[in-house]
């Protein structure tokens, strides 16, 4: 007997671009066979132990949804919103079930059907989309590190009774330079040595604001390899806050611009320094594939879009490294390793370097429980998940933990200063160009 793939009346009725991507498609739905494969990867669940709070849970709710079971509400919301998008479900589904996709696209009918809190529209239409403004936002962070009040705080133990959750927002934020990379680097930077190829850079929001030295090393590990690196002026934000908050139709835009932006500087590929905005450009592709104006075009920008270490590997990066005599581990971020399927190049580049000694920390792919923002909007149950991984890195004993993402990077130094452990964080382009330096003399 033929299963029942057409939407009900309920689907047809609250979904009017239900042949959209980024829409729950009914059928999606039913193929969940429920076999419970998703329960053990899944961060949410170990922690909680609910099944509203697993992948095929989920996708239950949606299936509900669709079929006029259950409405929209905010205990639903709050099950969709608790999942990290670490898309380990997706990994292990021998169904070929995409829960975190399916997801992502009931978020946006949250964000179409429900009321929506009155601060997402100003950050994720206002904020966000102004690099400029957005750099000023960051100024109070700055003064607050940098004129004593922070270390005041800290002292006193004032932290901990601030309302709502700004004294772990206050111990996750990073450390402040004095400008953002946007502001200094200049939009052309050419190559050492013979010119093999022209890179744009994808500088994220992240790594512009909280990174801007590790992103420096990444255009200097880039021209010492014969990279001419573009960073165009007019780049924004990569667009996954707007698509992992239902406002899909503003990442969309985000995805525009950006495209146009590297279209007029011309690049043989497109380099990113940070696991989600390389992950999310490469869907840009799928993004835009119902507009006719932008798919193609979407499609050329997303197969030049390449992670720094998968970059590298790809074009045989240059060996000549001096010794660094480190023990490292590195963590794998979930945008990496399962949004890109990049899992050996970071290690290879790691091990090309003399003296640096890779121990392997157990369960290096389990998400950390940063998810970009993660630890602000569910701070007791990110703790719980970065407690796990922060086990597992201590037991390798490494003096420095390395990660290729920004909010992966803000979260883990969280948890090495909660846990007490005497490690540095570094990106795998940090200790790149140091190498390089150091075989330079």
């Amino acid at each position: 007997m033929a299963v029942e793939t057409t939407p009900p009346p309920a689907l047809a009725e609250n979904r009017p671009q239900d042949e959209e991507p980024d829409v729950p498609r009914y059928a999606d739905l039913l193929n969940c066979m429920r076999c419970g494969l998703c329960l053990p990867v899944c961060p949410t669940y170990r922690e909680l132990g609910n099944e509203t709070d697993s992948p095929r849970g989920r996708v239950a709710l949606g299936r509900a949804v669709a079929e006029g079971k259950l409405k929209l509400s905010p205990n639903l919301v709050d099950h969709m919103y608790r999942c990290l998008d670490c898309q380990a479900c997706v990994t292990v589904c021998p169904s070929g079930v995409r829960p975190a996709d399916l997801i992502k696209a009931t978020k946006v009918l949250i964000d179409r059907e429900l009321p929506q809190p009155f601060i997402k529209k100003p950050i994720l239409a206002g904020l966000l989309p102004r690099p400029r403004l957005l750099e000023l936002a960051m100024l109070p962070l700055f003064l607050y590190e940098r004129t004593g009040l922070q270390a005041l705080m800290r002292k006193t133990g004032l932290l901990r009774h601030l309302p709502f959750n700004l004294g772990q927002m206050e111990e996750i934020a990073p450390d402040l330079e004095e400008r953002p990379l946007r502001q200094t680097l200049p939009e052309v930077v050419p190559a050492r040595g013979q010119r093999r190829l022209r890179v744009g850079y994808f500088l994220g929001c992240a790594q512009n604001l909280a990174f801007p030295s590790a992103g420096r090393d990444t255009v200097e590990v880039l021209a010492i390899n014969g990279c001419e690196v573009v960073t165009p002026r007019t780049l924004k934000c990569c667009g996954v806050p707007q698509a992992n908050y239902g406002a899909i139709h503003l990442a969309r835009d985000m995805a525009r611009n950006n495209i146009q932006a590297f279209e007029s500087a011309g690049v043989d590929f497109i380099v990113t320094d940070c696991a989600t905005c390389g992950s999310f450009t490469k869907e840009y592709a799928s993004l835009l594939a119902g507009d006719e104006e932008w798919a193609e075009r979407a499609r050329a920008f997303s197969a030049k879009v390449r992670d720094i270490s998968e970059f590298l590997v790809e074009v045989s990066y240059s060996e000549r490294l001096g010794a660094l005599r480190r023990r490292v581990t590195y963590h794998e971020p979930c945008h990496l390793v399962r949004g890109q399927g990049i899992s050996a190049q970071p290690r290879q580049l790691l091990r090309s370097i003399p003296g640096i000694e890779l121990v392997e920390m157990n369960e290096s792919d389990w998400c950390c429980g940063g998810a970009g923002t993660y630890n602000l909007t569910h701070p007791e149950l990110s703790r719980r998940v970065l407690d796990r991984k922060m086990r597992n890195v201590a037991a390798t004993e490494a003096e420095v933990l390395v990660a290729g993402c920004p909010a992966c990077q803000m979260q883990l130094r969280y948890g090495l200063r909660r846990a007490g452990l005497k490690m540095s964080s570094a990106f795998p382009s940090q200790l790149l160009a140091e190498a390089y330096r150091k075989a330079e003399g």
